[in-house]
């Protein structure tokens, strides 16, 4: 049983309650950013998907294993809700912690990261959010590393992934937990069961953009987001 997360609560009313720590992950982010193939990568969450039809979402519950026993995040997919403008409060109340995503593909889904960032803040107060750049395998990358500054501004753990070949798959979740459980040396001790990648990613490319991250985030933080693009 893990003690270092304290109370934690159930995601869904009509959701079995499980034996240890669960807790409620919304996942934000324009349509198309790869949310949901995102989550469907884990296989057991593909499988216990609940749909919520009140709210217009998905459910995922997504296990994993740390040295100090096993969580559950339940993970709350919009499934295309956000095509018909702002998400409803329902969907935040009672976040414990968030992922925004975004397309690194297309520069209009990195411009609308602070609404969605203001959407969460407005309902659920001082959560752990972590920033996801998706799509890092696409060669005609249109954000550069140097454009995202916003979890810079905002004091937000930021991640490059790619759903399609798993890369960086478990960092947002382990961040989360780590965070939840103000535990720092939190590990996984078992990779979750990933459905095998789509794609190759090109470590060495993965390697120089990190190199550039790491760059950019030495260099002093622009006035206005607006004069990257």
């Amino acid at each position: 049983m893990l003690t270092s997360f304290g109370n934690f609560s159930q995601a869904l009313p009509n959701q079995q309650t499980v034996e240890y720590p669960s807790f409620k992950l919304v996942l934000v982010g324009d349509g198309g950013t790869g949310k949901t193939t995102f989550v469907k990568r884990h296989l057991t969450g593909e499988f216990e998907k609940k749909y919520e039809p009140t709210i217009g979402v998905e459910v995922h519950p997504l296990d994993f294993h740390t040295n100090c026993g096993k969580i559950r995040f339940y993970c709350w997919d919009t499934a295309g809700q956000e095509k018909f403008g702002g998400l409803r409060d329902g969907y935040y109340i009672h976040g414990q912690c968030a992922i925004i995503m975004f397309d690194v593909t297309a520069r209009l889904t990195y411009k609308n990261v602070p609404t969605w960032h203001r959407d969460i803040c407005r309902v659920c107060e001082n959560i752990p959010i972590v920033l996801c750049g998706n799509k890092v395998d696409v060669k005609n990358r249109q954000v550069k590393a140097k454009m995202v500054t916003f979890h810079r501004k905002k004091n937000l753990q930021y991640y490059e992934i790619s759903a399609k070949s798993n890369y960086n798959f478990e960092k947002p979740f382990l961040y989360l937990a780590r965070k939840l459980a103000g535990d720092m040396s939190l590990h996984f001790v078992e990779s979750p069961a990933l459905a095998p990648p789509e794609i190759p990613i090109d470590l060495e490319a993965q390697k120089r953009l990190e190199a550039e991250m790491a760059a950019a985030a030495a260099q002093p933080l622009p006035d206005d987001d607006e004069e990257i693009f």
